[in-house]
């Protein structure tokens, strides 16, 4: 059972028309980079709530939620509609274990993620521990629309302070000038994605972590583990951690 507390919207950033971002103040139990809550609002007579990532730091004074709005989403429309001072629900306690503890130590840890599935790695990136488990790490950012490629000012500024970290944004609709075009699983495949980072992967030396929509999770795991990856499991560990994002 959920144990609900309320917070207090202080912040709300549109990216796009239906991209937007929400910070929130609230007693929540600590949590770590890649886990999520639940969020919740009373719509109708009805509480409804959904799973949602931390986007934020572990160590920030504030939560924070990349949201999109689905049409006709039962709980998408309602947020989409909060202003600065509205209060919401939230799940006290974190779930999940999509966090780096789960991973195993590498040379390289490529973060492959669509869309808002973005969130819980740019948590993971302004965790400090990171930095000390793994030399390179590459954040890859799937979109339709170069307009998609939300928090570049977060993103540069941790390429300013991390030498081994790179960011490769894809796009799929239309041309995308600072990174590649195509899907996720294309330009694995084609070898580009590589080629664009300048540097390899290898079962000796990487790891993955998949975090998108259930298609997209369920193709790139499959080329992954066609190219020689397997699956990472507490009993056997391997190279690849998913999450699906819905």
């Amino acid at each position: 059972m959920s144990n609900w507390v309320q917070g207090k919207i202080t912040e709300i950033n549109w990216w796009t028309d239906k991209l937007f971002t929400i910070r929130v103040k609230a007693k929540l139990q600590p949590f770590k980079a890649g886990q999520f809550t639940k969020l919740a609002l009373i719509v109708g007579d009805k509480r409804i709530a959904r799973a949602y990532s931390f986007v934020n730091s572990p160590n920030d004074p504030f939560y924070e939620f990349y949201c999109i709005e689905v049409e006709n989403g039962q709980l998408t429309s309602a947020l989409a509609s909060l202003h600065v001072g509205n209060e919401i629900w939230l799940d006290e306690e974190p779930s999940g274990f999509f966090t780096l503890d789960e991973i195993p130590n590498a040379e390289q840890l490529w973060m492959l993620s669509t869309g808002t599935a973005i969130g819980p790695f740019l948590s993971m990136l302004q965790d400090g521990d990171m930095w000390n488990r793994f030399s390179h790490v590459i954040l890859v950012h799937g979109v339709r629309y170069a307009i998609d490629l939300t928090y570049q000012t977060l993103i540069e500024s941790i390429q300013a302070n991390q030498a081994g970290f790179s960011y490769v944004p894809v796009v799929s609709r239309e041309m995308c000038i600072k990174g590649l075009e195509g899907r996720i699983t294309k330009v694995l495949d084609e070898g580009t994605l590589e080629h664009f980072v300048g540097s390899s992967f290898h079962p000796n030396k990487s790891q993955f972590m998949i975090c998108g929509n259930p298609q997209m999770v369920k193709d790139t795991t499959a080329l992954l583990e066609s190219l020689g990856f397997s699956r990472n499991r507490r009993a056997s560990p391997g190279h690849i951690t998913v999450e699906q994002y819905w």
